[in-house]
């Protein structure tokens, strides 16, 4: 049985809560104060991610509504100072970002709580954060658009992961105010499905490490989605069973994506270490080599050199799974709703991953509506692939 394997998808999150800033000295005082003491935070941690240090702490058990103050320096000042106050946490848990950090130094950092009368308690220990010199992975390249039907494929050049520490890639919509971030991706490929039809929309990309350092953005790509019997996409089985099938209809009016294990299915979608695997549905047989073409159907506007398969093989159908490649065309014989069989043929325009590491082909369709008629288009002037 074929078995499916996927990426790790890594995303960072930052909680940001800013806090005011003094100019005032004080001394680390650990371990609590005399009578009217409050409790001390507890769990005190900290970290650089993205620029920035995160600190964070929970509420003491014997917390009585108390603000807290941050303190902090640079590794090689002898004093610390107050750079924030924090009023506010959320489910007995408390944070600070400071954003007044350099690249290439390290900084001290403990929390205190504070009576009514002043009185503060600190956190048992100081924590060290080393701030690294941001080096972002380089620049995604090469950045295509696909428009398919209702969606926007995007691919490009893999070019972050030649870095060590990358981490992922981030999708931006580029609008009139600005790039707006519309998802996070370790592959180099992400399918936007919320493109509507009839729209030209724009996107870059930009490359991020496992430190949040992120390069600039990519050079701007556009795609404008429509609805056609063009840009199909159905999902590899062992990632996306609901939408793995697929079932030739006479018209786009009716959604032709039907589950994997749908017995009416015509086909449906495999993949393993071996690549991408057409694999009939009950009933249907499959021509067991592919044809090279540009396109499905070669139009009166097409080019010269346009080269389209316009006639079904008459025999040697199987029953079998056959590999599939991009820019090759595949023919069918499939049982129509009257149990009667039609020729039928997909053009696969490419096979790769979504921003979930979920294998997929986007494909280009037709379907016969004659019984036993083998021609495929009506087009003439192309160059034809003819059986």
């Amino acid at each position: 049985m074929r078995t499916g394997a996927k990426l790790r998808r890594r995303v960072a999150g930052l909680l940001v809560m800013v806090g005011g800033v003094t100019a005032c000295e004080e001394t680390l005082v650990v371990g609590p104060g005399p009578g009217g003491a409050p409790d001390a935070p507890r769990a005190f941690t900290a970290s650089y991610y993205a620029g920035a240090v995160t600190l964070g702490w929970e509420l003491g058990p014997l917390w009585d509504g108390e603000s807290f103050r941050v303190y902090g320096k640079r590794s090689t000042d002898a004093n610390y100072f107050r750079i924030a106050e924090v009023t506010n946490c959320s489910n007995a848990l408390c944070s600070y970002t400071d954003i007044n950090v350099v690249g290439g130094r390290a900084y001290d950092y403990y929390v205190v709580a504070v009576s009514a009368n002043g009185i503060e308690t600190a956190t048992d220990q100081a924590i060290r954060v080393d701030v690294p010199q941001p080096v972002p992975p380089a620049v995604p390249t090469a950045l295509e658009a696909i428009a398919l039907d209702n969606a926007v494929y995007l691919l490009w050049a893999d070019v972050g992961r030649e870095s060590a520490d990358f981490s992922f890639y981030r999708v931006y919509l580029e609008l009139p105010d600005g790039p707006v971030l519309v998802g996070e991706t370790d592959s180099p490929a992400f399918l936007d499905r919320l493109a509507p039809n009839g729209s030209t929309i724009e996107y870059s990309v930009s490359s991020v490490d496992d430190q949040g350092h992120e390069s600039g953005l990519s050079a701007i790509v556009a795609g404008t989605p429509r609805p056609d019997f063009h840009g199909e996409v159905v999902y590899d089985w062992f990632d996306r069973p609901s939408l793995a099938g697929f079932r030739f209809r006479a018209d786009e009016g009716t959604n032709p994506i039907v589950g994997g294990t749908d017995p009416s299915r015509h086909f449906r979608l495999e993949t393993d270490s071996n690549g991408w695997w057409l694999v009939p549905g009950p009933g249907a047989r499959v021509y067991p080599q592919g044809f090279i073409t540009t396109a499905l159907r070669c139009g009166p506007a097409a080019d010269a050199g346009c080269v389209e398969l316009t006639a079904a093989p008459a025999s040697g159908y199987v029953a079998a799974d056959v590999g599939i490649l991009p820019q090759t065309t595949y023919v069918l014989e499939v049982p129509g709703d009257d149990g009667q069989y039609r020729y039928a043929a997909i053009r696969v325009e490419l096979v790769g991953f979504d921003q979930n590491d979920d294998a997929l082909m986007i494909f280009d369709w037709a379907y016969q509506l004659q019984v036993g008629n083998p021609m495929l288009s009506r087009e003439r002037g192309a160059r034809a692939l003819q059986q």
